[in-house]
Protein backbone atom coordinates (compact mmCIF):
# COMPACT_ATOMS: atom_id res chain seq x y z
CA UNK A 1 0.00 0.00 0.00
CA UNK A 2 1.08 3.58 -0.78
CA UNK A 3 1.45 6.24 1.57
CA UNK A 4 -1.73 7.19 3.16
CA UNK A 5 -3.10 11.03 3.26
CA UNK A 6 -2.96 12.89 6.38
CA UNK A 7 -6.37 13.51 7.47
CA UNK A 8 -7.77 14.93 11.08
CA UNK A 9 -10.88 13.90 13.21
CA UNK A 10 -13.36 16.52 10.94
CA UNK A 11 -12.18 14.98 7.39
CA UNK A 12 -12.52 11.89 8.23
CA UNK A 13 -15.99 12.50 10.34
CA UNK A 14 -16.67 14.56 6.16
CA UNK A 15 -15.40 11.63 4.41
CA UNK A 16 -17.60 9.15 6.10
CA UNK A 17 -20.49 11.21 6.28
CA UNK A 18 -20.53 11.58 2.59
CA UNK A 19 -20.10 7.86 2.14
CA UNK A 20 -23.15 7.45 3.49
CA UNK A 21 -21.87 6.46 7.15
CA UNK A 22 -24.44 8.18 10.00
CA UNK A 23 -23.43 8.71 13.32
CA UNK A 24 -24.73 6.10 15.76
CA UNK A 25 -23.12 7.71 19.08
CA UNK A 26 -20.49 9.54 21.25
CA UNK A 27 -18.61 8.27 23.94
CA UNK A 28 -16.12 10.35 25.62
CA UNK A 29 -13.85 11.58 22.70
CA UNK A 30 -14.73 8.97 20.05
CA UNK A 31 -17.15 9.20 17.62
CA UNK A 32 -18.55 5.65 16.09
CA UNK A 33 -20.63 5.72 12.85
CA UNK A 34 -22.17 2.46 11.35
CA UNK A 35 -23.44 2.09 7.27
CA UNK A 36 -24.99 -1.64 7.41
CA UNK A 37 -23.13 -4.10 9.00
CA UNK A 38 -19.63 -1.91 9.26
CA UNK A 39 -18.95 0.19 12.51
CA UNK A 40 -15.87 2.67 12.61
CA UNK A 41 -14.84 4.36 15.39
CA UNK A 42 -12.84 7.19 14.99
CA UNK A 43 -11.19 9.68 17.68
CA UNK A 44 -11.21 13.39 18.07
CA UNK A 45 -9.00 15.31 19.57
CA UNK A 46 -8.94 18.56 18.02
CA UNK A 47 -5.97 19.77 15.66
CA UNK A 48 -4.26 16.50 15.88
CA UNK A 49 -3.61 14.29 12.64
CA UNK A 50 -5.44 10.63 13.14
CA UNK A 51 -2.95 7.61 12.72
CA UNK A 52 -2.25 5.86 9.78
CA UNK A 53 -3.94 2.54 11.11
CA UNK A 54 -6.86 4.39 11.75
CA UNK A 55 -7.06 6.21 8.11
CA UNK A 56 -6.53 2.35 7.06
CA UNK A 57 -9.45 1.40 8.47
CA UNK A 58 -11.69 4.10 7.77
CA UNK A 59 -10.65 3.97 3.92
CA UNK A 60 -10.95 0.64 4.24
CA UNK A 61 -14.78 0.55 5.29
CA UNK A 62 -15.50 3.09 2.52
CA UNK A 63 -14.34 1.12 -0.49
CA UNK A 64 -16.11 -1.80 0.99
CA UNK A 65 -19.44 -0.46 0.97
Amino acid sequence: MGKLSRLTSKETESLLLKNGFELLRVKGSHKIFKKLNVRVVVPFHRGKILHPKIIAKVIKAVNDN
